[in-house]
């Protein structure tokens, strides 16, 4: 009797004990800095926005933040902090939309940085967009998000993050040449040109008719506060806002969809509210012919090359595209007179080459 409760007690002690050492270990290396920055000349490696975008923006020190989608993650933060001399982290939610990247920022100025600029991409899709943040609804892991220690465990005990995770970034720390600045890029893992976008891009098979352009309001009014009351509550922040570049596929897909009106429209009213903060500079890099019609530029519809975020930089600091008051309406009108040039003239000579796919259409 006395050996088994000896083996018990051992076996419980000893269980314990491991237990204890996991736990210890996933809390000082932290991957996804839940609790704090980079120890022991470890590397900020960042390549799972879902998961790290929360802890760095609370655990790190930085004046400056990207904010955007997948099309802001090429971004090298080292342009940023160099034409603008600051400390860039970057906020990213795939699809952007307008609640998600306002809850990032909010979590950003909570974090007791001083936060000077915010460089912040509006993709269309994020004006008629949930309205609520869609952390939970999208399966995110919010025992990372919701401050409550007890969910940790999910984090501390995690199988993926001690074998997978773990090493992951202790090999980009000590063994491979990681690049901080390029947190979140995957640019390296993709092919930019006319192939790869064309075949990524599947157009609907028909023409429908323009929606009214007031049909995304609902939705837009409420987006529209939303960032608004951002940019209010912190008139010391020098907010910088662009509309990105997407390719002339992109624009050949609302138009078929019968939603180019509308987003034109919505892209209109978010323009009007933020020029009425003396703090807020926006462009527009959406009417560059010679940009969105070279489809080498892109890997699918949407998603550009880093050279290209580079270009919209570039633009921003020299001043190009830069909308006013007094021209934004024009510039907007004139991306719709151009995008009647891409379905009626540019888009036809991949029709006749058979370069354009379909989408299927379920029997």
């Amino acid at each position: 009797m006395n050996k088994n409760n000896s083996f018990i007690k051992n076996f419980i002690t000893g269980t314990l004990i491991i237990l204890f050492l996991i736990g210890i270990i996933v809390f000082l290396i932290d991957p996804f800095f839940h609790y704090h920055k980079p120890w022991f000349g470890l590397k900020a490696v960042l390549n799972d926005k879902e998961y790290q975008c929360i802890g760095t923006l609370r655990n790190f020190d930085y004046d400056a933040v990207i904010v955007g989608s997948s099309v802001a993650e090429n971004n090298d933060n080292s342009w940023y902090d160099n034409a603008f001399d600051c400390k860039t982290i970057k906020a990213i939610r795939s699809y952007g939309a307008t609640a998600d990247l306002c809850y990032l920022l909010n979590e950003a100025y909570s974090s007791g940085n001083t936060i000077r600029k915010v460089f912040y991409n509006i993709d269309p899709s994020s004006l008629n967009a949930s309205t609520e943040p869609t952390f939970k609804s999208t399966g995110c892991p919010m025992y990372l998000y919701d401050k409550n220690p007890l969910n940790d465990i999910q984090y501390l005990y995690n199988k993926g993050v001690l074998f997978e995770k773990i090493p992951y970034m202790i090999v980009n720390s000590y063994i491979v040449d990681y690049d901080e600045n390029l947190s979140y890029s995957w640019a390296k893992w993709k092919t930019f040109n006319k192939e790869s976008s064309l075949g990524l891009y599947f157009r609907p098979r028909t023409v429908k008719k323009m929606m009214n352009e007031n049909i995304y309001d609902d939705k837009l009014s409420v987006n529209i506060e939303i960032l608004t009351d951002v940019v209010k509550m912190h008139p010391e922040t020098d907010f910088y806002f662009f509309y990105p570049a997407y390719s002339m596929l992109w624009w050949d897909g609302i138009y078929r969809t019968g939603e180019r009106d509308a987003f034109i429209h919505c892209e209109k009213e978010m323009t009007k509210a933020l020029l009425s903060f003396d703090n807020v500079k926006i462009f527009c890099f959406q009417n560059e012919p010679e940009v969105i019609s070279n489809l080498d530029n892109y890997m699918d519809s949407i998603h550009f090359s880093p050279e290209i975020n580079k270009l919209m930089l570039d633009q921003m600091i020299s001043g190009e595209y830069r909308m006013t008051n007094e021209n934004y309406e024009e510039i907007l009108d004139g991306m719709k007179i151009y995008s009647d040039k891409i379905v009626n003239e540019l888009i036809i000579p991949y029709e006749k080459d058979n370069l354009i796919q379909y989408e299927q259409v379920d029997e």
